[in-house]
């Protein structure tokens, strides 16, 4: 003979159960189109970049920063930019910024390329361009920040 609370605790489990598949499938609705894509067949590449930055520039980098152009970041994410994130060092009395973010996008040339088109992201751009300074590698490139090998990874 079975407990008359079994229905009960079998109606509850179903009703969790059902919750969650529903809740899982909401969220999915809603996502941002800015959000990483975590799909298996989504390539991530990840880069890290190192310019220096002018000692006297540095409260203007991060007040810039600090409040960083809605349609910059914008760009940024159409642009299958993910996880961008920039640090500051001193090292001997010299700053450097290092950055890094995972690209998302089947075409890195093409999204870079139409960052840089963009007049809004030029504008961001001549703010940010002459608070740096950049690495002999990258001076020599006519580039800002100089891209860095990653040597390890893991999540």
């Amino acid at each position: 003979m079975s407990s008359p609370k079994a229905p009960l605790l079998i109606l509850i489990v179903t009703s969790w159960i059902g919750f969650g598949i529903y809740m899982k499938s909401q969220q999915n609705k809603h996502k941002d189109p800015g959000d990483t894509p975590k799909a298996a067949n989504v390539k991530v590449q990840r880069f890290g970049m190192i310019t220096g930055l002018k000692p006297e520039k540095l409260a203007y980098y991060k007040k810039l920063h600090a409040n960083a152009w809605p349609r910059v970041l914008k760009k940024i994410a159409a642009c299958n930019i993910h996880n961008y994130s920039i640090y500051i060092q001193k090292i001997e009395d010299k700053y450097f910024l290092f950055s890094y973010f995972e690209y998302t996008g089947t075409n890195l040339k093409d999204d870079m390329a139409k960052m840089a088109a963009d007049t809004t992201t030029q504008r961001w751009w001549k703010e940010t361009d002459p608070t740096q300074i950049p690495l002999p590698e990258a001076a020599a490139q006519k580039k800002q920040w100089q891209n860095m090998e990653e040597v390890f990874h893991t999540n």
